[in-house]
């Protein structure tokens, strides 16, 4: 991944680092690695983030894919189902490389375990994480 990929005038690894290390959009890369599928919708990044706007969470999400680190994923239109999300977000190849190489990727596991300790998450939310999601390998 080119460091300068989404990011003014072309920024070196470590402005970069400092990027993705911004309190919200950490969170959000924190989100997306924590989730089961590791596939999160729009909604679910915003229930998981509750004392951050909606447009403040979707403005970050898309500061992440404009730099390269996330991007986001639809299920084909055939396969969308009524009630049910059909866009998500996850880690990009060269976004995964590039936290792994800075070794912001270390909890992942432990992120994942405290996700499944969650208790009082929405029916909503429940039923988004059981949505069908893109096959992405």
């Amino acid at each position: 991944m080119s460091t300068d990929v989404g990011t003014p005038g072309g920024a070196t690894a470590r402005e970069l680092v400092r990027f993705v290390t911004q309190e919200t959009r950490f969170a959000l890369i924190s989100n997306i690695l924590q989730h089961p599928e590791g596939l999160p919708s729009m909604y679910e990044l915003e229930r998981l983030n509750p004392s951050v706007s909606d447009a403040t969470v979707y403005k970050h999400i898309q500061k992440l894919i404009d730099a390269g680190i996330v991007e986001a994923v639809a299920l084909p239109a055939d396969e969308r189902q009524q009630g049910y999300p059909w866009k998500f977000y996850r880690l990009t190849d060269e976004g995964r490389e590039f936290l792994e190489s800075h070794n912001l990727l270390a909890a992942e596991e432990t992120l994942q375990r405290i996700y499944e300790t969650i208790s009082d998450k929405p029916e909503k939310m429940i039923k988004y994480e059981n949505a069908p999601r893109p096959d992405v390998e």
